[in-house]
């Protein structure tokens, strides 16, 4: 654990009050100097890393949850998916980027969506499948008992 030294003397400080800050965003911590008295406050935030898209060219460019929440609530467009469905699908994704170091690819992604549909609706599996290139969704990988509206 890295010791907050003194600004002004350089010395070892300690923790005199903490308190949460920014709605609970951060956490706020008064301290005091042990060599010269000298008080000042700290800040801290949990440090976040953003999250990247390799794509096919090799291109990287930022993860933009909203845009995968679009395309997987376009592909569940009237069908019985629940908001909070495409909610687990997109924060799996973004789980996985991170246990990756923040980078995945984007053809990884559309297989994280896709599995995650299988398993919700053949309709929205279709649906999503179709707008990724070089994907044949496989038509007999479901159980008969799944949801298909007529």
């Amino acid at each position: 654990m890295r010791r907050v030294i003194c600004p002004d003397c350089q010395a070892q400080t300690h923790v005199v009050e903490s308190r949460s800050a920014d709605e609970g965003a951060a956490v706020r911590r008064r301290r005091e100097c042990t060599a010269c008295g000298f008080r000042f406050t700290t800040f801290e935030r949990v440090g976040t890393t953003r999250l990247q898209v390799v794509k096919r060219n090799g291109q990287r460019q930022p993860f933009d949850a909203e845009k995968l929440r679009g395309a997987l609530s376009r592909a569940a467009h009237k069908r019985d998916v629940a908001a909070v469905q495409i909610t687990r699908v997109v924060g799996a994704v973004e789980a996985e980027a991170a246990k990756r170091g923040g980078v995945i690819a984007a053809e990884r992604i559309g297989e994280l969506c896709l599995e995650r549909l299988a398993a919700i609706d053949r309709g929205a599996y279709f649906q999503f499948a179709g707008t990724l290139p070089d994907i044949t969704p496989e038509i007999g990988a479901f159980p008969e008992t799944d949801s298909v509206r007529p």
